[in-house]
């Protein structure tokens, strides 16, 4: 069985080692500032080991498509060209990094963010087909405003070649490897799902699209290492009938395989944007907190309607209680039918959790959620950690709700941060780190 700190080959790109950050959102936006956030908050996870930080999702095009506040658009290549010094950073320690990209289309803040429309009235979603029918009837209740764009054939077109040229600067720029965000509802699982696609076209194959994106990035990009998150919609409500089965998942990765993507990562998800993404406790400190309140109500249209929105919140964290390692079963009847590498992320939480996933589930674990607690978490679970080293993340989400307002994610919970801060004091983030002068 490998280990977690033994090397790792994806598309010819040798990982040092087996652990990973998943991508995360940064909320770096844009600005002035935004390549020094990333490089604030992504140049710890390698130089504590990480043999790969994965950069949360990005979007292909300048206008639309964000899933969240303050994420960084990919559009501009002489933006791009600035991230050469967040590159450097992560390759100074040894590491390796990937870059995510997206576009939300229906999951966008145009749709879900009250403040955000009434700013960009005239802003519309993009859409694989005409939204379903549980997002029409909360259109009509006032809950989301739609006034989608159905994409047509040269619409896709377009749209997969924002993604080539988006991975062509990031190369430029010194990126490793492309991820596409495949899942948590986005575009590419628009696609990929019969509960969005219902198109007459050559994409009424989701993985058409798959394929005509793998097709732009080798054009542009060259032979980058290039991996995707594949959904299999088993957390989806039971009214919901069309929905990627497991079967369904393992049979788009077996394609992907025969295409040319070099790794993937299933996830179990849903057709909604909703818990089974952060499964865990119900953040009742980050809904409760006044100062996040004005965001909240300008996010969800008013108190009301925010009051609502946790109400909701608080429904969906019973029905997806926390479930350690829950990709785990997905991933290894993956495994069993691809030749690239699969990676796991979702619910790992512990080095001796890690040494049973690795060889028999994955190729490689990735955290996400933890890294908002302990920048520096590799330090902790490589080179001489017990299999009882655990992360100290409680999966409480008080770090995600707060970025509905803009927030940064980071971590919120006072027990868990002055945990982190006695493992601090104690040197257990100190390691060897090569770049550093002895």
């Amino acid at each position: 069985m490998p280990r977690l700190e033994d090397p790792l080959d994806i598309g010819g790109l040798t990982l040092p080692n087996r652990l990973y950050r998943a991508p995360l959102l940064e909320c770096a936006g844009n600005e002035d500032d935004a390549v020094e956030t990333l490089v604030s908050d992504l140049e710890p996870a390698a130089a504590s080991g990480a043999g790969l930080v994965c950069q949360g999702a990005t979007i292909v095009r300048g206008e639309g498509g964000c899933a969240a506040p303050g994420m960084t658009r990919v559009h501009d290549p002489d933006f791009v060209a600035e991230l050469s010094e967040l590159t450097d950073a992560v390759h100074a320690h040894g590491s390796t990094i990937a870059i995510q990209l997206e576009h939300g289309g229906l999951r966008s803040m145009e749709t879900w963010h009250a403040g955000y429309r009434a700013a960009n009235p005239g802003l519309q979603q993009l859409a694989v087909s005409r939204p379903p029918w549980p997002l029409r009837l909360l259109d009509a209740l006032g809950f989301l405003s739609y006034d989608a764009r159905v994409l047509s054939t040269d619409d896709v077109y377009e749209l997969a070649a924002d993604f080539g040229r988006s991975a062509a600067y990031a190369v430029d720029a010194g990126y490793d490897a492309i991820h596409l965000a495949g899942a948590n509802m986005g575009i590419v699982q628009q696609f990929l799902s019969p509960f969005y696609n219902r198109r007459s076209d050559e994409f009424e194959d989701g993985v058409r699209f798959l394929e005509l994106v793998h097709d732009e990035i080798r054009e542009r990009a060259g032979d980058v290492p290039l991996m995707t998150k594949v959904p299999a919609e088993t957390e989806a409500p039971p009214f919901v009938r069309n929905r990627l089965s497991a079967v369904d998942a393992v049979r788009i990765c077996e394609r992907l395989d025969e295409m040319g993507y070099d790794a993937l990562v299933p996830v179990n998800a849903s057709v909604f944007w909703d818990m089974s993404i952060v499964r865990g406790e119900f953040p009742t400190r980050a809904w409760r907190d006044e100062r996040y309140r004005e965001g909240y109500a300008e996010a969800f249209g008013g108190r009301t309607r925010a009051a609502l929105v946790e109400l909701g919140n608080w429904v969906e964290s019973l029905a997806y209680d926390f479930e350690p390692a829950w990709n785990a079963e997905l991933c290894r009847a993956v495994r069993e039918r691809v030749d690239v590498p699969v990676l796991a992320e979702g619910g790992i939480r512990e080095r001796g959790q890690m040494d049973r996933l690795l060889g028999r589930d994955c190729d490689a674990v990735g955290m996400a959620r933890p890294f908002y607690a302990e920048p520096e978490l590799p330090a902790r679970l490589l080179d001489g950690a017990t299999r009882e080293t655990r992360v100290v993340c409680e999966s409480c989400n008080n770090c995600a709700v707060p970025q509905a307002t803009g927030e940064p994610g980071i971590c919120r919970t006072p027990p868990v941060l002055r945990r982190v801060g006695g493992l601090r004091k104690s040197g257990a983030y100190e390691r060897n780190d090569p770049s550093r002068p002895e």
